[in-house]
């Protein structure tokens, strides 16, 4: 594995850029969290034809405090504007599956270079630096076209280093 740096997604969310992904692929159970029981990949009932919340202002209130803590970490909008070139579940419903399984692929590694990049400005060894990099660099593969890109054993295994790279960090804390 390379130690430089990739040029990284973006990794906040842009929700004018995605099509409402997070409100599809995930279910909610009915609790303190969620206001309703919602199966994954289907369209939660809050959701309006825009993908936009008719309840956004009013998230928490209306018992969707699981909303108002989610973020994306960038990846709704990579899958909707990248990997789908722009096309959402609603201009092909047979999509609805695909983006909704891609959101839970990309999000947790998008959250692991969220977190790498944050530890990044740790004042860390150059070799635990360079160490963060390539597991980044990994997890970048070059012009991904889809999801499976992102499947591949060489970027999951990566992925499921991170934890404890991340927790060797400790004493730098």
């Amino acid at each position: 594995m390379g130690t430089e740096c990739p040029d990284l997604p973006a990794l906040t969310e842009d929700c004018e850029s995605c099509a409402a992904l997070c409100c599809v692929a995930y279910p909610f159970d009915a609790d303190e969290d969620f206001a309703l029981l919602k199966q994954a990949d289907t369209p939660c009932p809050k959701l309006g034809e825009d993908f936009r919340c008719t309840i956004h202002k009013d998230l928490k209130q209306k018992g969707f405090g699981g909303c108002v803590a989610y973020s994306c970490a960038g990846a709704g909008q990579r899958i909707t504007q990248e990997l789908f070139a722009g096309e959402t579940w609603r201009d092909d419903p047979d999509l609805i599956w695909h983006m909704a399984h891609a959101l839970r692929v990309l999000r947790p590694i998008h959250e692991a270079l969220l977190l790498l990049k944050q530890a990044q400005a740790l004042a860390i060894p150059p070799e635990r630096a360079a160490e963060g990099r390539a597991l980044m660099a990994a997890m970048c593969p070059e012009a991904p076209t889809s999801i499976h890109d992102f499947e591949e054993p060489n970027v999951q295994e990566a992925l499921a280093a991170v934890p404890r790279y991340l927790k060797s960090l400790a004493q730098y804390v």
